[in-house]
């Protein structure tokens, strides 16, 4: 994969192997290769040795490759000088971390899992939508993934992958592993005080920051949002820029730059509501976190979280209906006290029932079996 721990800017993906790791920490051993350098950085990690295996764990070891050694023929000697039953690649496009891996990976004639990580959902098509169709079409005419087995975090995830690969590609499920809930921490949400609000996640037009930002325009109702996340779109941060400066005095946003992934369940602690307007989540770690702390969310519909406000967990929204997206932000902002620790509780209680869910955890350990 791209990108994994100490590195905290890449988001889902990250988070999603971190927590499958240190839960299959009984009968598995994990070699992960990756680069030593963040998403969108430059600097090595301070804390590992580049070109080199590291201990993460007593049964996690990682290869932090150097830019200046990532090639073919480094990740055929890796790939080749390693012993490992099944392989298991993140993702769909990048050119040294999935596709060359495939082809490589295909001559040690071991089982291949690929997780599509919603890189085939048709949302995922509104950036650089003709380039990946393009690739798409070249890997079916090459087979590149004949013989290979996909993993998709749902069912609908699931007939995405069928719908650009083929009728009769393998697929297994298993959703993705959230964090372990620790216990629920009552908040109070004050009249007198304004309602504070987390948008976490990373800058750019898929993740809806522009569209939430305009809907806060026409919020009748005073707030404070705090934005977290890298900025992946210098250009469409400038748009945001824009509409903050013409924001009404009683909404106060203001950017807080990148939340280390360890550091985002006490974060959302002081907050009452996250924010996420994504054009689609596979999974949505960020949503996940906000229900554990006891935060309701406003959200998009194109996620797996859905028929929120029935549950008292939040609103689940159309992005391209303004007005519906303004009403969730007034109905948060307008719940009494008491109100708002009975949707708390629920967030929290929801978020526990995912997490200690067996089946969960037998159908990511199903991945590799068999």
């Amino acid at each position: 994969m791209d990108w994994f721990l100490p590195g905290t800017a890449s988001g889902g993906p990250l988070r999603s192997y971190a927590n499958l790791i240190a839960q299959l920490n009984e009968g598995f051993e994990f070699y992960i290769i990756t680069r030593d350098t963040d998403f969108g950085a430059t600097e090595p990690y301070k804390t590992v040795v580049s070109n080199s295996w590291n201990q993460l764990n007593n049964h996690t070891q990682v290869y932090y490759l150097s830019n200046e050694k990532i090639s073919l023929s480094n990740l055929k000697i890796l790939i080749s000088e390693t012993s490992f039953d099944v392989a298991l690649v993140n993702g769909i496009y990048s050119w040294y971390f999935s596709i060359l891996p495939v082809w490589v990976l295909k001559s040690s004639h071991k089982p291949i899992v690929v997780s599509a990580r919603g890189m085939l959902n048709p949302q995922a098509f509104s950036v650089k939508g003709f380039r990946k169709k393009v690739f798409l079409s070249v890997a079916r005419a090459l087979q590149l993934y004949k013989g290979v087995t996909f993993h998709a975090t749902n069912s609908d995830e699931a007939q995405y992958i069928k719908n650009e690969l083929g009728a009769h590609t393998s697929i297994k499920i298993a959703p993705n592993l959230p964090r372990p809930v620790q216990t629920y921490d009552p908040k109070t949400k004050l009249s007198s005080a304004p309602v504070k609000m987390a948008n976490i996640a990373r800058i750019a037009k898929e993740k809806g920051t522009l569209i939430m930002l305009q809907a806060l325009k026409k919020v009748q109702c005073a707030l404070e949002l705090d934005i977290y996340g890298p900025i992946y779109d210098t250009h469409y941060w400038e748009q945001c820029q824009a509409v903050i400066a013409t924001l009404p005095a009683h909404i106060k946003v203001q950017y807080q730059g990148v939340l280390p992934g360890d550091e985002v369940p006490m974060a959302l602690h002081n907050y009452h509501y996250m924010v996420l307007l994504s054009e689609g989540e596979n999974f949505g770690h960020a949503i996940f976190e906000a229900f554990a702390a006891g935060c309701p969310v406003i959200i998009s519909d194109q996620t797996p979280w859905r028929d929120l406000e029935p549950q008292r967990l939040g609103w689940d929204v159309s992005i391209r209906d303004t007005a519906a997206v303004v009403r969730a932000f007034e109905a948060a902002l307008g719940m009494t006290a008491e109100e708002y620790k009975v949707w708390s509780r629920k967030a929290f209680e929801f978020a526990k029932g995912v997490a200690e869910d067996a089946s969960v955890l037998e159908a990511n350990r199903g991945l590799f079996l068999e």
